[in-house]
C-alpha cells in the first residue's frame, strides 16, 4: 500500500458556524494493518482498543499506541465488528467478533498470574492497573518473558462460535449487564442471545429472540446504556435495543412481561440507509436517553421519546397510520419517538459512523467523504416551547391546531419535537483525515498515551478513526 498522505484541516463550509475547536492528528497506532479496517472499540474500563479487520481482530494498547495482542484463526472471512463483555475483573478479557462468514465468535484472554491481585472490576482511572494490563500484553498476549508455556497461556482462545445467521454479521453488542448479546446481519434479522451459564466461565448461550421485521440488511444494533431513567418503563424489562437498517428505518425493541421481544417503535424520516445508531450516554435533566442515527442521506438525527404516565391511555389518533408495522408492535406497548434535531449538514457523501461523548456531550461523525466533523449542543432556551427538526419553535397549542387540521402526524418519528432540545452547532472539521480513503468508524475514548499530561491520563478524551487504509488514528481536541 502506498504511503498515506497526512490529513489536513477542512476548508470552511459556507453557512456554518466558525470553528471553535481544533482537531489535531496524533501518531497512529502501530503497526499499520495495511488492509481495510472496519471499526475500533475501546474497552469499557481498561486502556485497550479492539480493531476489526481482515479475518482477525487486533487489540491495541492505549498507553503505548501499539499492538497488545491479536485474535486469529477463528473466522473464514473478514471480521466486521467487535464488542467487549462488560463487568469482568481486569485480568479477564472477553471479546465477541462478528464476521462476514455469518458467525459471531466469543474469545477469552486471561492472565492467571494476576488473577488474585485485582479488584472485582477494572477501573480505567487506576494508574497501576493501566500499566499492569498494558505491560502484561505484548504481542499475542505474552508477558514478554522467555517461557513459551506462559506466553501460550496468555493467547486469546476462541471459546464459542454462535451461528444461525444466513449471511454476513454486521454488528455485535453486549447489553450493559453482559447478560444479552445482540447480533444483526445482511439476512435482515436481529438475534438476541442470553448467557445462561451458572458462572462466567460456563459460556452457555441460548437464542432468546430472532427479530425479522426489518425489510433490508440490518446494519447496526445498540443497547440503551444503564442510566437511572432507563428503568422507569414499568411495562417492560429494563433492557432496550435499537437496530438500524438498509430499509431506511430504526426500530426499538423491548422485552414484554411475557418474556417476548417486541418492536415498540419504528423511527422513520431518513431518506437512505441508516448506517448506525447510538444511545445518549449521559442524559441530562432526568429524561430517558435520546437516540442518535446517521444515514446515507448525509444527515444525523436526534430522536426523543415522548414519555407518558403508565396509566395514561394514548388518544385514539395516536394509534392511526401504523401502515406496515406488524402486529407484534401491539398498542399496549407502543412508544412515541420523535425526531427533535438534525445536526448541521456538512458531509457530502454517506455518513458511516458517529459517536456521542459521555463526558462532553459532543458528537463526532465521519464517513465516505473522509471528513471528520465535531458538533456541540448549546443549552436549550428557557422556554416551554418545543422545536421542530429545523429548530423552529412550536407551542402545545400550535401542535393541537395542526393535528386537528391534519397537518401533524403522530406516527413514530414523524411528529414535532419534544420540549427542551438545544441547538446543535458545528465546532470543528478535518478533511482528508485518512488521505483519499473512506473512514469507516469514529469513536471516543480516554487518553493514556505518553503525550498526555499525567494528571489527565484516564480523564482527557480523544477521538479514534478507522479507515479503508488500515490506519487507526487518534485525534486530539483542543
Amino acid at each position: 500500500m502506498t504511503a498515506v498522505p497526512e490529513p489536513s484541516p477542512a476548508a470552511a463550509i459556507p453557512g456554518t458556524e466558525p470553528e471553535s475547536l481544533k482537531l489535531s492528528p496524533l501518531p497512529p497506532f502501530k503497526p499499520d494493518l495495511y488492509e481495510r479496517a472496519w471499526q475500533s472499540i475501546p474497552h469499557p474500563t481498561l486502556p485497550l482498543l479492539a480493531t476489526a479487520h481482515s479475518k482477525s481482530a487486533t487489540v491495541f494498547s492505549l498507553s503505548t499506541l501499539s499492538e497488545h495482542s491479536v485474535l486469529t484463526n477463528g473466522h473464514e472471512r473478514s471480521v466486521r465488528a467487535a464488542t467487549w463483555k462488560p463487568n469482568l475483573p481486569p485480568h479477564q478479557l472477553c471479546l465477541v467478533t462478528g464476521s462476514f462468514d455469518s458467525t459471531a465468535g466469543l474469545w477469552r484472554w486471561e492472565d492467571e498470574a494476576r488473577a488474585g491481585g485485582g479488584g472485582e472490576t477494572g477501573d480505567g482511572g487506576d494508574g497501576d492497573l493501566a500499566v499492569e494490563i498494558t505491560a502484561g500484553g505484548a504481542k499475542n498476549g505474552a508477558g514478554g518473558g522467555d517461557n513459551d508455556d506462559e506466553a501460550e497461556e496468555k493467547d486469546w482462545e476462541l471459546i464459542v462460535v454462535l451461528d444461525g445467521h444466513d449471511s454476513e454479521v454486521k454488528s455485535v453488542q453486549f447489553s450493559p449487564s453482559g447478560q444479552f448479546l445482540a447480533t444483526c446481519s445482511r439476512d435482515k434479522s436481529v438475534w438476541i442471545w442470553e448467557d445462561v451459564g451458572a458462572s462466567e466461565g460456563d459460556d452457555e448461550w441460548e437464542t432468546v429472540a430472532v427479530l425479522n421485521e426489518h425489510e433490508g440488511d440490518v446494519k447496526a444494533v445498540a443497547w440503551c446504556p444503564d442510566t437511572p431513567n432507563r428503568n422507569n418503563r414499568g411495562r417492560y424489562s429494563s433492557d432496550v435495543l435499537a437496530s438500524a437498517s438498509y430499509d431506511d428505518t430504526v426500530r426499538i425493541w423491548r422485552e414484554d412481561g411475557e418474556g417476548e421481544w417486541v418492536c415498540v417503535a419504528v423511527l422513520q424520516g431518513h431518506k437512505g440507509t441508516v448506517w448506525g445508531v447510538q444511545w445518549e450516554p449521559s442524559p441530562k435533566s432526568g429524561s430517558f436517553p435520546r437516540l442518535l442515527t446517521w444515514s446515507a442521506d448525509k444527515t444525523i438525527r436526534v430522536w426523543t421519546l415522548k414519555e407518558e404516565d403508565e396509566e395514561e391511555e394514548a388518544p385514539q389518533h395516536a394509534w392511526g397510520g401504523l401502515g406496515r408495522i406488524p402486529n407484534t408492535m401491539r398498542r399496549s406497548l407502543k412508544e412515541d419517538w420523535r425526531c427533535t434535531a438534525t445536526l448541521p449538514a456538512v458531509h457530502t457523501r454517506d455518513i458511516y459512523s458517529a459517536a456521542w461523548s459521555a463526558e462532553t456531550g459532543m458528537v463526532a461523525s465521519a464517513g465516505s467523504d473522509g471528513l471528520i466533523a465535531l458538533y456541540r449542543e448549546d443549552p436549550p432556551s428557557p422556554s416551554n416551547a418545543s422545536s421542530d427538526v429545523n429548530g423552529h419553535g412550536t407551542t402545545e397549542e400550535d401542535e393541537a391546531m395542526a393535528e386537528l387540521d391534519g397537518d401533524l402526524h403522530l406516527s413514530n418519528g414523524r411528529g414535532t419535537a419534544a420540549p427542551g432540545p438545544g441547538q446543535w452547532k458545528l465546532v470543528a472539521m478535518y478533511s482528508g483525515a485518512h488521505g483519499p480513503f473512506e473512514i469507516n468508524h469514529v469513536t471516543w475514548c480516554k487518553r493514556y498515551d505518553a503525550g498526555c499530561p499525567p494528571e489527565k491520563k484516564g480523564v482527557e478524551e480523544m477521538l479514534i478513526t478507522t479507515g479503508d487504509d488500515g490506519v487507526v488514528r487518534p485525534w486530539k481536541i483542543s
